[in-house]
C-alpha cells in the first residue's frame, strides 16, 4: 500500500502534460515536454516530475524504479537519524535514604546524558502523605544536583499520591563546557609549537629570554580562556 502511494506521488512520461519542463542534470535547461520525452526514450529511462510546483516543473531523466528505490532509501535514512526521546522514571519514597538517593541520581545523570527526559516522583503510601513537604524538598534537591545535566520543566506538583518533577536534557551546557576545554587545549598546542620554532631559530644566548616570554604567553592565554 505504501509503495502504491509513493508511485502515485510522481507523474512520469505522458502523465506530464505541461508545455515545457526544466531537466535536472542537463545543465538545468528548459525544454519542451515533447523534447524531454524524446530524450528519455533515447536514453532508455523515464521522465520523472520531481517538483511540479516550480515554474516550469522540474524533472529528472532516470529509471523510475531506481528513482523510487532512492526515495525509499532516503526516507529510511532520515527516519534512522531522528532522535527518539524517551521518558525515564525515577521513583522515590518520602524518606529515601542517602545511599538510595545517590544511586538514583547516578542513573538520572546517565539518562539525561543519553538525551532522554526524566520524570522523577515521590510516592506517598498511606499516611506518608503527611510528609509531602519532605517529598518536595527531595525533588528540589534532585533538580539542583542535576542542574549541569538537565533543566526543570516545571516545579514539583502533587497528582493523587504522587509528586512529580520533570527534567529535560541540557545538551547545550555540556557542549559549551567541552568547547572551552578544546579552546584551552588548542592554546596550549599553539604555544608549544611556537616555543619549538623559537628554540630552533633563536640564538643560543637568547634562549632563556625567549622561553620566558613564551611561557608568559601560555599563562596569559590560559587565564583568558578560563575567565571566559
Amino acid at each position: 500500500m505504501k509503495n502504491d502511494n509513493m508511485k502515485n506521488q510522481y507523474r512520469i512520461n505522458e502523465q506530464i502534460r505541461v508545455r515545457e519542463v526544466r531537466i535536472v542534470g542537463e545543465g538545468g535547461s528548459t525544454v519542451p515536454t515533447r523534447q524531454a520525452l524524446d530524450m528519455a526514450h533515447d536514453q532508455g529511462v523515464d521522465l520523472v516530475e520531481i517538483s511540479p510546483n516550480a515554474n516550469p516543473p522540474v524533472c529528472r531523466l532516470i529509471d523510475y524504479s531506481k528513482f523510487l528505490y532512492q526515495q525509499k532509501k532516503r526516507q529510511k535514512e532520515m527516519k534512522a537519524k531522528q532522535v527518539k526521546v524517551e521518558v525515564k522514571e525515577i521513583r522515590f519514597g518520602p524518606q529515601t535514604d542517602e545511599h538510595d538517593y545517590q544511586f538514583k541520581l547516578k542513573h538520572a545523570k546517565e539518562f539525561l546524558e543519553d538525551g532522554n527526559k526524566v520524570r522523577a516522583y515521590v510516592f506517598f503510601r498511606g499516611r506518608s502523605i503527611l510528609f509531602k513537604e519532605q517529598g518536595e524538598v527531595l525533588l528540589l534537591r534532585f533538580a539542583n544536583d542535576l542542574e549541569e545535566y538537565g533543566k526543570v520543566e516545571g516545579m514539583p506538583s502533587l497528582e493523587g499520591k504522587k509528586m512529580f518533577l520533570y527534567l529535560a536534557p541540557k545538551k547545550a551546557g555540556v557542549a559549551k563546557k567541552s568547547q572551552q576545554a578544546r579552546d584551552r587545549e588548542a592554546s596550549i598546542a599553539e604555544a608549544k609549537e611556537a616555543e619549538k620554532q623559537q628554540a630552533e631559530h633563536a640564538p643560543s644566548n637568547g634562549g632563556l629570554f625567549a622561553n620566558a616570554k613564551i611561557s608568559a604567553d601560555v599563562l596569559k592565554k590560559l587565564t583568558e580562556s578560563e575567565d571566559e
